[in-house]
């Protein structure tokens, strides 16, 4: 899948829409969900333009890899969320419900996490 310049993460990393900022450095933007799932619920993207962690991974820098990487851990620590845990959770393709063709972590915590992965629909 090509990358599409026109995704929100997109439009949000040029500044044409304002996004709740948590962190930000040369391989990373962090900012707050505008639809929280948990009382926190943070999203991390990589600055570069990248669709999917299999793009990511194939694609990208050892450098932008590490400092995206990096990153996540950072905000995790800033918003306190170490000693009570935290859930990392990134979406790819249609099967996972991807939203936004842009490589993106979400940081879920602040509350006890139930079951990893919904239950099978029954049929």
């Amino acid at each position: 899948m090509a990358y599409d310049d026109q995704n929100i993460f997109a439009k949000i990393l040029r500044g044409e829409i304002p996004c709740n900022k948590v962190y930000e450095d040369e391989y990373a933007l962090a900012f707050h969900d505008i639809a929280p799932q948990a009382p926190v619920h943070v999203l991390v993207i990589p600055k570069g333009s990248y669709v999917s962690m299999a793009d990511f991974s194939a694609t990208g820098s050892p450098d932008e890899i590490a400092g995206y990487f990096r990153a996540i851990g950072i905000v995790a620590r800033q918003l306190g969320l170490d000693e009570p845990g935290y859930r990392l959770i990134a979406n790819h393709g249609r099967d996972a419900h991807q939203e936004v063709p842009h490589l993106h972590f979400h940081i879920f915590g602040g509350r006890s996490m139930k079951g990893m992965v919904p239950k099978p629909a029954e049929s």
